[in-house]
């Protein structure tokens, strides 16, 4: 798409106020300008057909249940990501509307992993034209790069998900639900069976708001499905079986051990310092950090911390690890809200202990409901890509421009909680992780309060008060454009990506404001 309709927001980005074939945008006005209590939200609810009463909704094979649903050309239709990347179901079920001669369809499922490089080629055939999604990597970050969709791709963040379907802005007509176990209603839970996934809360939006839903399972139990459900019967259309929905090894897309890199390392004591300085970590508090990298090792420094001054937590949030399992086993927090399991130790923990409860995302991070869980959370260790001396973040782009992230979490969680830490090192491959200017803001440096690198860390001026507790307590604290020339330095300052006119994609904000645009690379 040539831009027309420019406008610049209120971080200085310009983005289209009219996309011809999406429609009307307005520009991101900062992170609460819709969060003032006069805004007005109307969640749409779309007409239905009822359907039959049956006792079984077990179809005989994936090709019925679609000629069933009414799926025609130019839909939507969506999938969730709880196996990561080690769903097979997006493929199967892509290949099959290819044979089908199904055309023009728009692609909106929670997120896209390494396993979905079947996109692009659903793409380059037609059977796709359109994406919405929270993150793209491989041949499909590639494809947008290059400007292979017929109009711009919508990356949203997981609130931002849930707020556009309940909202009706991202209407799914029909979604295939990956089923590690259910039954033949449809009751289905992703805490057991040969491709348990752990919590499912992607999955129950997509559930209760498409107007078919069909439930795909390796693993048909009888009936009811007990004890835990994760999407009920009456939300589910039809069932269909087949012989594998994915592999759950796959679903740790990093190391779900604590690193012993020591640069890793070197950032998480720094950014755990920074959190025992804060005073945040005392009886009632609550966390949200990743698996990978630096996460484990601060979630790590968090847990020797409590169990030594005796301090019990209220709750963890987010994608859940067994690490943070492993904590609420041991009583440091009262409960877990677990809407995305992040390896399949959690699975045993979700089916088991009732503390760890499994939420949707419209729970977890839709900033237009009666009270998400992020509005409540005290401390968000986050990670990124880059960063850049307005402290904005990007998790999209990487250094050479293509898309090869996620927003994901990040800008919802960043906006709620109370202390926003984002770890990164100082440089990747020899490249500077802080720029003058990200490519993609996701994140915007507003809802950022401190970066933590290996060197050192930088503090929002925003948050004087935070600099002077850090400073009180030794930790090395830089202006940000010091720790920018410290860095380059040693590195050089990097050749910017070359782009050019045409808009490949829109970053939309929590809150369906428009944040930034991505270009296409030359």
């Amino acid at each position: 798409m040539k831009p027309e309709h420019l406008e610049k927001n209120s971080i200085g980005r310009e983005v289209p106020t009219l996309v011809p074939g999406l429609g009307e945008f307005a520009p991101y006005a900062g992170p609460r300008a819709r969060l003032d209590g006069k805004h007005v939200w109307t969640p749409t609810q779309y007409p239905r057909k009822i359907a039959a009463p049956t006792t079984n909704k077990v179809a005989r094979n994936l090709k019925e249940a679609i000629e069933k649903s009414g799926l025609r050309d130019g839909m939507t239709i969506s999938f969730h990501h709880h196996l990561r990347n080690g769903d097979a179901l997006v493929g199967i079920v892509l290949s099959l509307l290819d044979e089908m001669g199904l055309r023009n369809l728009t692609l909106a499922p929670s997120s896209l992993g390494d396993s979905h490089d079947c996109v692009a080629d659903a793409v380059r055939k037609g059977v796709v034209a359109r994406l919405n999604t929270s993150g793209v990597r491989g041949e499909v970050g590639k494809a947008i790069s290059r400007g292979e969709f017929e109009l711009p791709v919508m990356i949203r963040s997981h609130g931002g998900r849930a707020r556009a379907i309940e909202e009706g802005s991202l209407h799914i007509d029909v979604a295939f639900l990956a089923a590690p176990a259910c039954d033949r209603l449809g009751n289905f839970t992703g805490s057991a069976g040969k491709t348990a996934c752990g919590a499912m809360g992607y999955a129950m939006i997509d559930a209760r708001y498409a107007d078919h839903v069909i439930a795909v399972t390796d693993n048909l139990v009888e009936y009811p499905l007990a004890p835990r459900i994760s999407v009920p019967q009456y939300l589910v259309d039809q069932v269909v079986v087949v012989d594998s929905v994915g592999d759950p090894s796959k679903i740790a897309t990093g190391a779900t051990r604590v690193t012993r890199d020591p640069v890793q390392l070197r950032i998480a004591e720094l950014a755990f310092g920074l959190l025992k300085a804060s005073g945040m970590l005392k009886n009632g508090c609550s966390f949200q950090t990743g698996g990978g990298g630096p996460s484990l090792a601060v979630a790590r420094y968090v847990k020797e911390y409590m169990k030594s001054h005796a301090i019990k937590g209220s709750y963890c949030i987010g994608g859940i690890t067994g690490y943070m399992a492993s904590m609420l086993e041991e009583g440091l927090f009262d409960a877990l809200f677990d809407v995305q399991s992040f390896d399949a130790a959690v699975t045993s923990s979700i089916a088991n202990n009732p503390r760890h409860i499994e939420v949707d995302a419209s729970c977890y991070a839709n900033p237009f409901n009666k009270g998400c869980l992020v509005n409540d959370l005290d401390v968000v260790i986050l990670a990124a890509l880059d960063v850049d001396v307005d402290f904005n973040v990007d998790v999209l782009t990487g250094h050479d421009g293509v898309l090869r992230g996620a927003s994901g979490g990040h800008s919802d969680t960043a906006a709620g909680a109370k202390l926003t830490v984002i770890t990164i090192p100082s440089m990747r491959n020899g490249v500077p992780s802080i720029r003058n200017r990200v490519q993609t803001v996701v994140t915007p440096g507003e809802t950022v309060d401190v970066i933590v690198t290996e060197r050192g860390m930088a503090i929002n001026p925003l948050r004087e008060d935070l600099r002077a507790i850090a400073s009180d307590a030794g930790l090395p604290v830089k202006d940000i454009l010091q720790l920018k020339a410290e860095i380059e330095k040693v590195t050089g300052i990097p050749e910017e990506v070359r782009f050019g006119d045409e808009i490949v994609g829109l970053v939309e904000y929590r809150d369906g404001t428009i944040i930034d645009t991505i270009r296409k690379v030359l």
